[in-house]
């Protein structure tokens, strides 16, 4: 079984929507999915899928009103079931220790192709863990400056809860790390790589471990919301910084242009793959889930040498925006969609730019004081 984690180091990038329409494409391929709503506290995936809130969950389960069998529950979706998780219950950062392995346990011996998990925004130390039951998780971001930067953090958390986790109690490595977390922000501040070759040294036995589960850990990214080719260049700074200071290689699974269908889609209570499956978002998740299905094989270029998966899809952005402008034309001829729709899609977007700039003000203004504070030391 394929476990694929889905996150992101923010809300209101589009995890949830892209979880749904991955399972359901899964399933129309003929794969058996679960698909789980881990989101706890703010549990909403049912309605990405267009059913009611079921009365089993998580919740259900966590307060042991159900066993974990009966929260596998159908959808309408040919393959996929259903892990809904409780909007009325504190959320991860409530789970014991006990309760959290017990989690994990029975997700692991779930019997299926595909255990989708989209899991809530944030670092808590149970989404870390929920996200490296796989090294091959999905982060999801934006090309907004916040959601770019929110997105790395999150895999810094993770190669932190990694390390973490490979360096046992009473181990040199282990003293050594914790020395570093008692001085302010001094292990936020250190490159992975060089703090490696340090450990090596105080605890090879240790560091070895870390370094094959580093070598093992390989996120995959999908850069969502996008509006021209221009933005999808915005996945290279993402490649750029995990390599240099998290010393993680990357893969691009592919780009998502933003598609005034998928309002339409939600506002049906049907998943857009659905709904419009000839649409530039559903024709980009079909691109995607079968990049998950051939997961592992390598792909070549005319030459015979390795793809790089980020200049696939830059290319893969210049075509999808043909399509996109042809698309809107399709859409406005026929109806699907009025031009008053569209000039109010286009304000809202200008709205958003213009938030954007201002938070781009505010981050310039912060790094001049910081740097004028440092200059003064």
């Amino acid at each position: 079984m394929q476990i694929i984690p889905v996150a992101s180091g923010k809300g209101g990038v589009g995890k949830s929507l892209l979880s749904a329409n991955i399972a359901i494409t899964l399933g129309k391929y003929g794969k058996d999915v679960i698909l789980a709503d881990l989101d706890l506290g703010a549990s909403n995936l049912h309605l990405a899928i267009g059913q009611q809130a079921p009365k089993k969950g998580i919740g259900t389960y966590l307060s042991g009103q159900s066993e974990f069998k009966d929260i596998i529950l159908p959808t309408d979706y040919r393959n996929v079931r259903f892990i809904a998780g409780d909007a009325e219950i504190p959320g991860l950062t409530s789970l014991k220790l006990k309760e959290k392995q017990d989690l994990i346990h029975n997700l692991q011996s779930c019997d299926a192709d595909f255990l989708i998990i989209d899991l809530g925004a944030g670092t808590h130390t149970t989404i870390l863990d929920m996200f490296l039951l796989s090294p091959r998780g999905i982060l999801v971001t934006a090309p907004a400056v916040t959601a770019t930067l929110n997105g790395y953090l999150f895999l810094k958390s993770a190669v932190f809860r990694l390390m973490n986790n490979s360096f046992p109690k009473e181990s040199g490595g282990y003293k050594y790390l914790e020395n570093l977390r008692k001085q302010a922000n001094s292990l936020q501040r250190l490159y992975i790589p060089k703090l490696t070759e340090t450990l090596q040294q105080i605890d090879p036995e240790h560091t070895n471990l870390f370094r094959k589960r580093m070598k093992q850990f390989k996120p995959r990214l999908i850069l969502n919301m996008i509006e021209n080719p221009d933005e999808a260049s915005k996945a290279q700074k993402i490649r750029h910084s995990c390599t240099e200071y998290l010393g993680i290689e990357m893969e691009h699974l592919g780009v998502v242009y933003r598609d005034p269908m998928q309002d339409i889609a939600l506002a049906s209570r049907l998943p857009i793959t659905i709904y419009k499956p000839q649409s530039i978002l559903s024709q980009a998740v079909f691109r995607i889930t079968d990049k998950l299905i051939e997961d592992g094989e390598m792909q070549f270029d005319e030459d015979g040498l390795p793809l790089d998966s980020f200049k696939v899809i830059e290319n893969e952005a210049i075509e999808d925006y043909e399509s996109k402008m042809s698309y809107i034309q399709d859409l406005i001829g026929s109806g699907a969609i009025t031009t008053s729709e569209l000039a109010d899609t286009i304000k809202a977007q200008y709205y958003e730019i213009t938030q954007l700039k201002k938070e781009n003000l505010l981050l310039k203004s912060k790094i001049v004081n910081a740097a004028n504070q440092g200059y003064k030391l």
